[in-house]
């Protein structure tokens, strides 16, 4: 892989802290699975149902927690967290592909641009625009009067971002991504559907990344805020006044509906909705594919998906399901008789 490096076991350990075990000098050139990993690769183990492929693995090293340590006979890492480890290995290993050098001839820019700003082909930016340091900024993109953009922020092809809105530092935003288009406000006027200006913004924190093809709206009057250390994944709907909380993650396909708070350190599963004007507790967990209709007061694992049936036992238990009010009645009613 392009921007590929090598580092011995023990200079791993240097960046990342930990106890080697066994030889040292290791030289370290790839990551992967316990069951795939040769020559030159590190492995780890996270999770115990794993545990038997310590014994048949070919990797060069493994990085292990310290009650595993004595698991792997060859030379290893011993830390805290594995899996935390591991994706750092791998960006010390594989470094971001280098983007855009300098500024090339054909980007229209109404904003003066800084000496280590990099911007590919065909991109538009408008008046008013404010870069941090080291900016990249990917072929097509479209950044609108006014947006404000931190140090490090990289930009992947086709992002656009509409007028006034704000990304903090180290933030990354895939292909596709649109940041502030305008929120679903309209007011209902007897036949007709009148606009509802949307006169906020986005604002987004620090170390947020945002998938591809991800839409995040822009608020009604007040800004819709992503807080610092979030991560998005691709085809994400956010919409206005909607306020995550930081170091929150979101799942592809999930959608959060208008005025939407989410709290600190929320997990948000895959394809999970979220009804408008809910507040998500701090903590909360919302399994994939939920559907979110009254607000979640406490932390912990919140599940609302019917079970995977084939298609004829679904039908069935799901007309049982409609019944289910008429049969509590009749209880009630024999109860009483009872009594």
């Amino acid at each position: 892989m392009a921007g590929a490096k090598s580092f011995t076991l023990a200079e791993i350990a240097a960046h990342l802290g930990g106890d080697v075990l066994g030889d040292g000098q290791t030289l370290i050139s790839g990551v992967a699975t316990l069951a795939t990993a040769g020559a030159g690769d590190i492995a780890f183990l996270a999770n115990r149902k794993y545990r038997a492929q310590l014994q048949t693995t070919q990797a060069a090293a493994v990085i292990l927690a310290p009650e595993m340590a004595d698991g792997f006979a060859g030379p290893r890492l011993v830390l805290r967290n594995p899996y935390a480890a591991y994706a750092r290995v791998a960006t010390l290993l594989s470094p971001a592909l280098p983007g855009p050098q300098g500024v090339h001839p054909s980007v229209v820019s109404a904003s003066p641009l800084p000496d280590d700003i990099a911007i590919g082909p065909g991109v538009s930016i408008g008046c008013g625009v404010v870069f941090g340091k080291k900016v990249c900024i990917h072929a097509g993109c479209v950044i609108g009067d006014g947006v404000s953009l931190g140090d490090d922020t990289r930009l992947y092809p086709r992002v656009t971002i509409y007028h006034g809105c704000r990304i903090g530092a180290r933030g990354i935003v895939h292909a596709g991504a649109v940041i502030g288009a305008d929120g679903f406000g309209f007011a209902p006027e007897g036949p007709l559907w009148v606009k509802i200006p949307q006169l906020g913004g986005v604002t987004i924190g620090d170390d947020v990344e945002i998938g591809a093809n991800t839409t995040v709206d822009r608020g009604a009057l007040e800004d819709t805020v992503i807080g610092d250390g979030c991560k998005i994944d691709n085809q994400v709907q956010i919409a206005h006044n909607c306020h995550i909380g930081a170091n929150s993650v979101i799942a592809g396909c999930a959608g959060i509906a208008g005025s939407v708070t989410l709290g600190e350190h929320c997990i948000i599963g895959g394809a999970a909705m979220i009804a408008g004007h809910l507040r998500i507790a701090a903590g909360a967990t919302v399994s994939g594919g939920t559907f979110v209709m009254k607000s979640i007061q406490q932390p912990g694992v919140h599940t609302g998906v019917f079970p995977l049936d084939a298609h004829d036992n679904w039908v069935h238990n799901a007309a049982h399901i409609r019944r289910l009010s008429k049969l509590a009645e009749r209880l009630a009613e024999l109860e009483k008789k009872l009594k």
